[in-house]
């Protein structure tokens, strides 16, 4: 398991100890000192921007330098200071925010203390709570995360609170924004043709029409699962059409059986379930529309490098 930022401190610390060193060396003693499996030595961030051990580390690091106990001598570089070393003679069991708020420094810092100054009391209002376990950039994905999976479950109730033939248009919107079905006028002349072999609907692959995809769309609510006989009637539609490729889209969710049973089938057949829907939707911006966007900055290197 990785730790967290804070408990990944101390041995930060003892490393920037031995000499400059950078967060990929860091990062790969202290996989092999905790016996870190390969899995999480490369487990990313939901972002997929960073590895989560990196994040950690970059934090602990950048924590301990506003309290002076780390410094950065060259690019990408980092080594402790005397305060650090200082540190490391008197033994410390753990180094977390708790220590480094003894700090001056620290405390401007983590504590805005610079917007209390002039106050008559002196007491500094701590204005927010970092939790011990993660680092800003995994609360940033976390709340995003969780934000998408309200998002995804209110998609999918409106979606079952209109008809199918809005179903339909859904499919072709969808399917023209990844690309495929040509025009929304092309598209939506072949989608919708129920009855036709057991097909909703046909979508060329590309907009010449080289090759056709044959679509199936079930709108069931989230309890009526789709199972292997759903799913066998629909190649066996393909089979019957002389058709390599398909793409079943439902509301609900796929059972085991049905997943496995076209895993070695000679069509190509791909199942779209409602979370994987509502995740195409958001990707695709269909049904909805951005409200609020937030810019992080990172330090330009490269405008502070004189080389």
């Amino acid at each position: 398991m990785i730790p967290d930022y804070q408990t990944l401190m101390l041995p930060v610390l003892r490393l920037a100890a031995e000499g400059e060193t950078r967060v990929a060396d860091v990062a790969g003693r202290i996989a092999d000192d905790l016996g870190l499996t390969s899995d999480e030595r490369e487990q990313m961030l939901p972002s997929g921007r960073q590895r989560v051990l990196h994040n950690r580390i970059h934090w602990a690091k950048f924590y301990m330098s506003k309290a002076g106990l780390i410094a950065s001598p060259a690019r990408g570089r980092f080594v402790a200071t005397e305060k650090g070393r200082a540190l490391l003679a008197s033994k410390p069991e753990k180094i977390d925010v708790a220590l480094l708020m003894q700090e001056t420094a620290f405390r401007e810092f983590y504590r805005n203390e610079s917007s209390t100054a002039g106050t008559d009391t002196g007491i500094i209002e701590p204005v927010r709570a970092v939790a011990a376990s993660t680092t800003p950039e995994e609360q940033i994905d976390a709340a995003y995360a969780s934000l998408t999976g309200a998002l995804r479950d209110e998609l999918l109730e409106r979606i079952l609170e209109n008809s199918p033939a809005f179903f339909e248009q859904l499919i072709v919107d969808l399917l023209v924004a990844m690309g495929y079905g040509g025009s929304h006028k092309n598209a939506a002349a072949q989608l919708g043709r129920s009855g036709d072999g057991g097909v909703d609907g046909i979508i060329n692959e590309d907009r010449l029409g080289l090759d056709r995809i044959y679509v199936q769309a079930k709108r069931y609510a989230p309890a009526n699962q789709v199972g292997r006989p759903d799913v066998n009637g629909f190649v066996g539609s393909l089979v019957g059409l002389g058709a390599s490729k398909g793409v079943f889209v439902t509301t609900s969710t796929f059972s085991q059986p049905a997943r496995d049973y076209v895993k070695h089938l000679a069509q190509r057949i791909i199942l779209i379930d409602g979370r994987e829907l509502a995740d195409l939707m958001i990707e695709h911006q269909v049904g909805v529309r951005g409200y609020r966007t937030v810019e992080f900055k990172r330090l330009d290197e490269d405008f502070f490098n004189e080389e």
